[in-house]
């Protein structure tokens, strides 16, 4: 079906369109909700939380800021803990 036919089907029925892409199509328009059907159409999937997308770049942010004496203050930042901190910088 062409796409033209789909956007305006979606906007004239917003109320029709299935969960959780209703939201989605409200919060960032159709072709957001397009974008995920041709990525993803057809699959199952699993989407992590934001912190499991992400986690690499807040441990990259973390690494910038590492001076050796602030261990504790970037776990409390960014939610890591000493652990992870520490094996992070390579320190066990």
């Amino acid at each position: 079906m062409h796409m033209k036919f789909l956007k305006k089907a979606a906007c004239l029925h917003p109320d029709e369109i299935l969960y959780p892409f209703d939201e989605i199509m409200r919060k960032h328009g159709f072709d957001a909700v397009y974008s995920v059907t041709e990525i993803f159409g057809g699959r199952t999937v699993y989407v992590p939380c934001a912190r499991t997308i992400f986690s690499r770049c807040l441990e990259e942010e973390a690494r910038k800021e590492f001076n050796g004496k602030n261990t504790a203050f970037l776990c409390e930042k960014y939610g890591f803990t000493e652990r992870h901190m520490r094996r992070l910088m390579g320190m066990g």
